[in-house]
């Protein structure tokens, strides 16, 4: 990196020239400074990392630095924490943890680690510790995000120290490094199962379920994000005071859980996926809770009503914090959404362009679902494997050819259309799953149904993603072959971190012939590249027309 530049950021899909940030600003919106102390966050992280591996740090002082970590590698991902102030304390917070865990080893604390040795090492270096880096900060989301119900694994949480502190070895290459980036991937296939198991023991087995998008008259909250826990939290505390409450995003998922479906004043999806938020929030009537990735740098127009949580923070939007029993008081969220009143009738929301700028018939609240004004999710693994006899024997009849498993994160940099051109253009004898808001391309399509079962399902968030392992696995067990042996493609678009952690996971597992786009991540040298076609044979996206024909072949 030349030092000349006042930040070098290249995590994520939309980084400036296919190749880094390197201005007085990210793409995402994120401030040089911002950049250069999650930098710092994440350098303390390796220290810390260092320093409990060396004083054999174990109780609660291990518990606290365990956290400490999931949290300030959730702080770094994209489009999560903006807040200097709030990145400076967690710094303090880091270096704290450290030192006190050093004292009671005895050892010396380990200095943090100069994150400009990274992103000025040799290419292909540079590179695999990138993945190494960006896969822990994925897998140490879905940590956290099981960590918040109570479950956790010592040997995810150990793999954190263990992938952070490989980070400071200046000796590393490519025989160590590659070998540690699969491991990624085989840690977080543990940490995404622990988090399933979370998720359906807390709120029960998902379900195929309708979610309105008409918004009903009266004050309501937008619940943004991926944290279940928070969605319960503030459903409580919204019971009872004639507060609705609507998902957004990641969040469309949440509606298919018994123990959520159960509150009345749960009452749909508004939106689509994370990027159009600034056309879909700009006029609210009501205020708007960011509760993970990803939230854009508020425009003007509804700046005042965001409010954040978690690892969320933004300078000048309200944050709820938790308190030291994980509680928390969305009172002032509440308030705000009593005085700003909601709408006085029912409200549709009308389609737009969303701010690709694709013409692509995409963006907006109603580029989702039927023309009863509803969409539908809830296809996890246990409703798909329900109906595994059906899906099985309509294959071995030859009513079903193909499944495409087509989804990932959604962004805003043209080319996505690549996403809703292909499910469109997919044989009508093939099934095609979706996770994550990259469903959000295409699913207002209706496709229709095969014995039966529908030919778009929506299988939930990126951290329902254990679920589709599950599916291909259970389907090679039926068909008594290897999941690379089943009529199963893998279309992934990615944007940030949580991507790069599975799609490491699909690796670790010998899955091979995934197509990946829009455009391949920057910081994947051509020798990584090289690695990654000849060894998984990964495939860059083209054309859908092309692929479609590749793929039937």
């Amino acid at each position: 990196m030349n030092e000349t530049m006042t930040m070098f950021c290249f995590q994520c899909e939309q980084t400036a020239g296919c190749s880094g940030c390197t201005g007085a600003a990210g793409a995402c919106g994120k401030q040089a400074g911002t950049a250069r102390l999650q930098d710092e966050v994440t350098g303390a992280l390796v220290g810390l990392a260092q320093t409990v591996r060396a004083a054999g740090t174990g109780g609660d002082a291990r518990r606290a630095a365990d956290d400490l970590t999931m949290e300030g590698l959730f702080a770094t991902l994209t489009n999560v924490d903006f807040d200097d102030a709030d990145l400076r304390d967690l710094v303090g917070r880091v270096h704290a943890v450290r030192d006190k865990a050093a004292e009671a080893g005895g050892v010396d604390a380990a200095p943090d680690y100069d994150l400009d040795l990274l992103w000025n090492a040799p290419e292909d270096v540079r590179s695999l510790k990138s993945l190494v880096l960006f896969g822990l900060r994925g897998l140490a989301a879905y940590a956290y995000h099981a960590a918040a119900l109570g479950y956790r694994d010592d040997a995810v949480s150990s793999f954190l120290h263990e992938g952070l502190a490989a980070l400071a070895d200046a000796e590393a290459d490519a025989d160590v490094l590659l070998p540690l980036s699969l491991k990624v991937g085989e840690v977080n296939l543990r940490c995404m199962e622990l988090l399933d198991q979370a998720n359906t023991e807390t709120f029960g087995t998902p379900e195929p379920t309708a979610a309105a998008r008409t918004v009903e008259a009266g004050p309501f909250i937008v619940i943004s994000g991926h944290d279940l826990h928070d969605l319960k939290l503030l459903l409580d505390q919204t019971q009872g005071r004639g507060v609705n409450v609507y998902t957004h995003g990641e969040l469309l998922p949440a509606h298919a859980y018994p123990e959520l479906k159960r509150y009345a004043h749960l009452k749909g999806n508004l939106g689509t996926a994370w990027q159009n938020q600034r056309v879909e929030f700009a006029d609210l009537p009501a205020p708007i809770l960011f509760t993970t990735n990803c939230l854009m740098p508020p425009a003007a127009s509804y700046a005042d009503r965001v409010f954040t949580t978690g690892p969320v923070a933004y300078p000048g939007a309200t944050r709820i914090g938790a308190d030291g029993d994980g509680g928390k008081d969305f009172a002032p969220l509440i308030e705000r959404a009593l005085e700003l009143g909601g709408y006085a009738e029912p409200h549709a929301f009308g389609a737009t362009e969303g701010e690709s700028g694709e013409s692509d018939g995409k963006g907006g609240c109603a580029a989702a679902g039927d023309a009863s004004g509803t969409l539908t999710t809830g296809f996890g693994h246990g409703a798909v494997l329900g109906a595994a006899d059906t899906v099985v024997d309509a294959v071995k009849q030859g009513a079903i050819s193909r499944f495409f498993l087509v989804g990932g994160c959604d962004g805003a940099r043209p080319g996505r259309s690549y996403f809703r051109d292909f499910v469109q253009q997919a044989p009508d004898d093939s099934i095609i799953l979706t996770l994550a808001c990259g469903k959000y391309r295409f699913n207002d399509l209706d496709l229709g149904t095969i014995a039966g079962l529908p030919r778009l399902m929506d299988m939930g968030q990126c951290n329902d993603a254990y679920g589709a392992i599950r599916v291909a696995v259970a389907l090679a067990e039926a068909f008594e072959c290897e999941v690379n042996d089943l009529p199963l493609t893998l279309v992934l678009s990615w944007y940030e971190q949580k991507a790069v952690s599975i799609l490491l996971t699909l690796l670790h597992l010998g899955i091979r012939g995934i197509y990946l786009g829009p455009t391949l991540p920057a910081f994947v040298s051509p020798g990584v590249l090289d690695v990654l076609v000849r060894e998984f044979d990964v495939r860059p996206i083209s054309t859908p027309e092309d692929d479609l024909a590749a793929i039937l072949s």
